[in-house]
């Protein structure tokens, strides 16, 4: 597996930035980032997220190369771009990947529309009235 440093020059060069270019979209100073992508400096967290917007890419793809996140197999990165999607609020967010999750789970022939239900909802939150049991409504 090619290293983060090397994962970033790649995906910079595939979007047609210099490391002057991309330093500047991601807010970060040019010798910093030619020495990430040489592997002579290890970025943090922010760092990889400040560099994912730079070059319009997901955060978690970064991750999962700077061995930050685990490779999950399936996921397309979907989840990770709206929760870093500085234009929706929180709940637009919640709800997004709830519809895209409930989406996947459609392809996947397993489990009821409650299970789907208690596994997209917050473990705190209560469930609409119209979602309840008859008994409990």
């Amino acid at each position: 597996m090619a290293s983060i440093g090397e994962y970033i020059r790649q995906q910079r060069e595939q979007a047609g930035k210099s490391v002057r270019q991309l330093a500047e979209a991601a807010g970060i100073s040019n010798p910093y980032l030619s020495q990430v992508e040489r592997g002579l400096r290890k970025p943090s967290a922010e760092i990889l997220q400040q560099v994912a917007k730079g070059l319009r890419v997901s955060a978690e793809a970064l991750y999962v190369q700077a061995g930050i996140l685990e490779d999950r197999p399936g996921d397309s990165g979907v989840r990770a771009a709206l929760m870093t999607d500085p234009h929706l609020t929180e709940r637009q967010k919640q709800v997004l990947v709830e519809i895209y999750e409930s989406f996947r789970r459609e392809a996947e022939p397993s489990g009821t529309t409650a299970e789907v239900i208690a596994v997209t909802r917050e473990p705190h939150e209560e469930p609409p009235a119209d979602e309840r049991p008859a008994d409990q409504a």
